[in-house]
């Protein structure tokens, strides 16, 4: 009797799994939808370019194939129900049967019959929940299948068995790039029961032998044209990636053999478009610097200009930003991204396009800001507006994935190159002398 209530929960299991396979998949992509399309940048561009009505069919489309798939996975499990209740009637109408024939006969009596008929009923339970356990863990063990491709992911970055923290001085660290040659890598990490498999072609290097120094407590100026290879060599400091060939040294330690942990935690980032919780801007400070205090937040507000803006608010540090900070300016958000940074305290301190997309007025702001931010701190600066990196004790213009040039502002407009081409691009309808260097810095107007 078992094998006959186990076989079709082998066969029905079998066809939930791939049902219930399907119907992750298809949550998942509806899931990713909602978020892409329906928070408020998705949802501002959706209205701009009056694609609401394409959006509502796209989002028709996958809500009815997840309907679809709900509804086979439905039917499944109440066939699987219908097959067992009929498999019970039939193997006791069975058993009525042969027993009423042998019972005539004089073979069998009646009561062993009924006897008979009792002991099979109180078997049907336990077998049954049998046949339902199997069906079930063959549904789970697709969750967990999915559970554990994200489990086993081996990171392309983690700590060498020999990494050590990295050592706190009194000043800032040196950081030097010796001869470091990039591409990015050839395999795309990618979970094929969470999306479409990808596959990305290996490419040649984007960075080419590039070696630099940068003192102690100094400011290096990366400039270029886009695409030339300025954020993927910022990334390298923090090792969100390792170079192809070559060495990333802080204070003359190879980044690899430091502890990843120590290592981010000395490197400070801010990117052009700083990313905020949805949640308070204390909560958003915080992230920074967990065990910061409420003199703290103040202070690095403060020195962030933007203390006296979130005072303004109606609840002050305990306002809601919304999602991806959308309620707060491009000047605002970056001014909290660099408290957040200031919290944090790193050495070394990453700036890529911190004033991009900004207006005069909090381009002025950021600038002033950054001062505070970058000083006794070795910085790397990358920017397309050449007056946020005038005073930078050196520059370098990036073309390529080299270095084409290497040197001060004056050293650099003295040769002649593409460093004076750009200058005199974006500096065409005025002059800016070398004694007005602060005054660039501070995004005044000379």
């Amino acid at each position: 009797m078992i094998p006959l209530f186990l076989m079709p929960a082998k066969m029905i299991g079998r066809r939930l799994q791939r049902v219930t396979r399907t119907r992750m998949q298809s949550d998942a992509e509806l899931g990713s939808l909602m978020n892409e399309r329906f928070n408020a940048s998705g949802a501002m561009l959706s209205i701009l370019y009056g694609s609401r009505r394409r959006d509502a069919d796209e989002f028709g489309r996958h809500s009815g194939r997840l309907r679809d798939v709900g509804a086979k996975s439905a039917v499944y499990s109440r066939l699987f129900l219908i097959v067992v209740a009929l498999l019970t009637a039939l193997t006791t109408a069975v058993v009525y049967g042969l027993g009423g024939v042998l019972a005539v006969r004089g073979t069998l009596e009646i009561g062993t019959l009924v006897a008979m008929v009792a002991l099979l009923m109180r078997l049907y339970g336990p077998i049954n929940q049998l046949s339902s356990i199997q069906v079930g863990i063959m549904t789970a063990l697709i969750s967990f299948e999915r559970i554990f491709e994200v489990l086993d992911l081996k990171p392309l970055i983690d700590d060498r068995g020999s990494a050590v923290p990295v050592r706190r001085g009194e000043q800032a660290p040196e950081v030097s790039f010796e001869g470091v040659t990039f591409r990015y890598p050839s395999e795309q990490i990618s979970i094929a029961s969470l999306e479409p498999a990808a596959e990305q072609t290996a490419g040649g290097p984007v960075l080419h032998d590039i070696t630099f120094r940068m003192t102690a407590g100094s400011m290096t100026a990366l400039v270029g044209p886009s695409g030339a290879g300025k954020t993927t060599i910022s990334s390298l400091i923090p090792r969100l990636y390792d170079p192809t060939e070559g060495k990333v040294r802080l204070d003359g330690v190879d980044v690899r053999d430091l502890t990843l942990e120590s290592l981010r935690d000395s490197v400070g980032v801010v990117s052009q478009d700083a990313h905020l919780f949805h949640d308070t801007i204390r909560a958003n400070l915080l992230y920074g610097c967990p065990e910061a205090g409420p003199e703290d937040l103040e202070e690095a507000c403060a020195q962030a200009l933007i203390l006296d803006t979130i005072r303004a608010l109606p609840d002050g540090f305990d306002t809601v930003v919304g999602d991806r900070g959308y309620r707060l300016s491009g000047g605002e958000k970056q001014r909290l991204a660099l408290a957040r940074l200031l919290l944090k305290a790193p050495s070394v301190v990453v700036l890529d396009e911190a004033t991009a997309h900004l207006d005069s007025e909090n381009e002025a702001a950021i600038q002033r800001a950054l001062r505070t931010t970058l000083a006794g701190r070795t910085s790397l600066v990358i920017a397309h507006r050449l007056s946020t990196v005038l005073s930078a004790d050196q520059i370098l213009v990036v073309a390529d994935g080299r270095i084409r040039e290497q040197g001060t502002h004056e050293q650099l407009l003295a040769r002649g190159g593409i460093y004076h081409d750009l200058y005199r691009t974006q500096f065409a309808t005025q002059k800016i002398s070398a004694g007005s260097v602060d005054d660039a810095l501070l995004g005044e107007p000379v």
